[in-house]
């Protein structure tokens, strides 16, 4: 329909949630024409930490997240989100969950914990719920904090946006870990700072959208852990706005 110049089209090019002069928003731009992003080279906001093997890239992931942002840049590691192209792999949203949860909120703090849905859950566990819930008021893609567990009641607490919302046993698989999530359940969201692993492994789900959506959720920080080939393979791939309708023909006539 732009195409066809039929009809009236506002373009919004400015973006607002970073600062003027931000890499965030120059590499935005960047990957959005195709061009490859400028990576540790005069911004304070982006860097890329080059990491080829998968199991090492999950290591960095919680170093920057548990140590490294933290130290420098002082913010708390939950202001930061990790985001991931996929679920499964060496260095997927499973994995990352896993070890987040291992360093971040560990077994050995002794806080009430259960096994539910195949997940262990803890006190302190950062969740993010993955239905539409209306009875609850919660919906797919919320996150919060589970607050308490309650063996003698069967039931979570998991505070969400302030509001205290209780789980049964029962609805524990409307939760996953959520200290790595994927990068389609970040839309419309915001994060103080991102990490984001880009490996040669993602190469099924390496998009320049994908990419740019990642990079965009960020206000002050965005990390890139993995190789300049994969972000390349990302960047070059755009082939997910390809349309074949000839609607804008069609239109013209």
């Amino acid at each position: 329909m732009i195409e066809s110049e039929r009809v009236a089209v506002v373009r919004l090019d400015a973006i607002f949630r970073q600062a003027a002069g931000s890499g965030i928003v120059a590499n935005a731009h960047r990957i959005n024409q195709g061009a490859f992003p400028i990576c540790n080279d005069g911004f304070r906001d982006f860097f890329l930490f080059a990491q080829r093997d998968p199991q090492e890239a999950v290591e960095w992931v919680v170093d920057l997240v548990s140590r490294r942002i933290p130290a420098r840049f002082g913010l708390r590691p939950g202001d930061v989100q990790v985001l991931a192209p996929m679920y499964k792999g060496d260095c997927g949203i499973d994995a990352l969950n896993a070890r987040l949860q291992e360093t971040l909120n560990p077994a050995a703090s002794r806080k009430a914990e259960r096994k539910l849905a195949s997940r262990v859950f803890r006190e302190g566990d950062r969740v993010m719920q993955i239905r539409n819930c209306y009875d609850k008021d919660v919906f797919n893609g919320d996150v919060g904090i589970l607050q308490a567990i309650d063996a003698e009641k069967r039931e979570m607490v998991v505070v969400v946006d302030g509001r205290r919302v209780t789980y049964d046993w029962n609805e524990a698989d409307e939760l996953v870990h959520a200290y790595a999530i994927s990068i389609h359940k970040a839309q419309g969201s915001e994060y103080s700072a991102v990490v984001v692993p880009v490996l040669t492994q993602h190469h099924i789900m390496l998009r320049r959208n994908l990419l740019y959506t990642a990079i965009t959720r960020a206000e002050q920080l965005v990390v890139l852990v993995g190789t300049k080939q994969a972000i390349g393979i990302a960047v070059r791939n755009d082939a997910v706005r390809k349309r074949y309708s000839r609607l804008a023909e069609r239109l013209c006539r």
